[in-house]
């Protein structure tokens, strides 16, 4: 008497395989394509916070602020889409910060990722 089991052979197939590297692509593709822009608003928040807390700096004028921080960004490799993306004001005392701009970044075809970075910062002039 012999006895046959039908056996059946378990594990994913190609096109399971197939279809989680196709999402994994994708999922990693996109992470590469919007790594960078968050990065840049890492390292620029970064620098305007470091400003915000140096009194020797907040002394200087405004003029002078803006220029010293567009060269720590350039030291950081990092630079805002344009220059009115980081306005600097100056009121009863205080210095404002504010940080406003958005990024477009070209993801598949004609589909794109916009990014849009809003921050504020706010130091009393010693």
């Amino acid at each position: 008497m012999e006895h046959h089991a039908s056996h059946r052979q378990a594990g994913a197939s190609f096109f399971g395989v197939l279809s989680i590297l196709i999402v994994l692509g994708v999922v990693l593709t996109v992470a590469f394509k919007l790594f960078t822009p968050y990065w840049e608003y890492r390292t620029i928040t970064s620098v305007v916070k470091a400003t915000t807390e140096d009194r020797e700096e907040l002394a200087r004028p405004i003029a002078q602020i803006r220029t010293n921080l567009d060269r720590r960004f350039h030291i950081n490799q990092v630079s805002l889409p344009d220059r009115d993306a980081l306005t600097i004001t100056e009121d009863a005392g205080m210095i404002f910060f504010n940080l406003d701009y958005e990024v477009r970044v070209p993801m598949f075809g004609n589909v794109d990722a916009v990014i849009m970075f809003q921050d504020s910062y706010e130091a009393r002039k010693p």
